[in-house]
């Protein structure tokens, strides 16, 4: 991103209360043009409440929104460059599909020929263009997904807010309209805001993510960054899943930090500093993925490997869920791509082995809170 870029939308001191309830806390944001933004975390956050006052349908209680440049904090929704797409779709049942889409540009008075081109245009780009004479309940959720959009698209927005948008699809077909949104976007060049509480979903879609817990941020940044570098044991534990082990920092180096835990009785070499005293009491994050796993002794010293028992497997294919006793009671789970093929009727790890942990001094993450 290029750091001389102004932002299109700037959020500033921005709070709603519902009499003693507080839904936004005073929260700071900027959103640049063009990307794909996401709004997430669990239900009651605040996600939702933020994005209808986007949208103009809730009046804050402080704070400012400007969105390229203009305030709109008191501007009604009808006259900001903004549509959104709610999670129900919609659709007018007693309307084709084109009428659906053609709706908000006949309430705007736009020419009658200027219509029949946008609606052609942004039915052959949602790829509906066949589907144009069909009711809303002769389509597939996804069909009426890209309805919705289109509808919410052929307005031209500067801004697109979308809540919770493939939810009512399945797991399979919400995996393959999360790239056509992405491919929609990428083409239109419309900035989104998207809400959802599905991790996988603001992973994929997002240009950068904002995780929101009570009303506030708790980080906001690239799916990279809130993966690989939570910020806090509430991010790592949200973002995918995490083992986490409680120590104290026993050295701290220029380039390292060493941390020894008891449960299980474990040292973890860091070979990245972080400032901090010895002998503060931190968590360590380690993902199912940085795991190695093998059924001999790892050749290095002590520090980075643990021993366990297999506990339970799941087997998904392509790879394999290990649930990993450490100790007398701790749980932890691995997971370890199937690279090869075993032979029929045969598994290469099975219950109750005996198995060996390790993993690199790069993956680990040290947490302070």
């Amino acid at each position: 991103m290029d750091p001389d870029q102004q932002p299109f939308i700037k959020i500033q001191s921005l709070s709603k209360h519902f009499g003693s309830f507080t839904a936004v806390d005073s929260v700071d944001l900027e959103i640049y043009k063009g990307e794909l933004f996401s709004l997430l975390g669990a239900s009651g956050c605040g996600k939702t409440t933020l994005l209808r006052m986007l949208a103009g349908f809730e009046t804050p209680s402080s704070g400012t929104i400007h969105i390229d440049g203009v305030d709109m904090t008191d501007v009604p929704p009808y006259e900001r460059p903004v549509n959104m797409m709610f999670q129900s779709y919609a659709l007018f049942p007693h309307m084709s599909v084109e009428q659906n889409v053609a709706y908000g540009l006949h309430r705007d008075g736009i020419d009658k020929q200027a219509i029949k081109t946008r609606v052609e245009d942004m039915l052959a780009m949602v790829e509906l263009t066949d589907f144009r004479k069909r009711k809303p309940h002769q389509l597939s959720g996804g069909q009426k997904q890209r309805v919705a959009l289109a509808r919410s698209l052929v307005k031209q927005p500067k801004v697109l807010l979308l809540d919770e948008p493939l939810a009512a699809l399945d797991k399979r077909l919400r995996e393959n309209t999360q790239f056509e949104l992405m491919k929609i976007q990428d083409q239109l060049g419309v900035t989104f805001i998207v809400v959802t509480h599905d991790q996988e979903e603001a992973m994929t879609l997002s240009t950068r993510i904002a995780m929101m817990d009570a009303g506030r941020f708790i980080q906001i940044g690239t799916p990279i960054e809130i993966y690989e570098f939570p910020e806090s044991r509430l991010v790592a534990n949200f973002i995918g899943n995490t083992n986490m082990f409680e120590g104290r920092v026993t050295e701290n180096g220029v380039d390292h930090i060493v941390v020894q835990s008891k449960q299980p009785a474990c040292e973890f070499f860091i070979d990245h500093g972080i400032s901090i005293q010895e002998g503060t009491r931190v968590w360590v994050a380690i993902r199912p993925e940085k795991f190695r796993i093998s059924k001999s002794a790892p050749e290095s010293g002590q520090t980075n490997q643990m021993k366990g028992v297999i506990d339970d497997i799941g087997y998904l294919g392509k790879l394999s869920i290990y649930r990993v006793r450490i100790g007398d009671d701790k749980i932890i789970q691995i997971t370890s791509p199937n690279l090869s093929r075993p032979k029929h009727g045969e598994s290469l790890l099975d219950w109750s082995d005996e198995i060996y942990l390790s993993w690199d001094a790069s993956s680990v993450v040290v947490l302070t809170k």
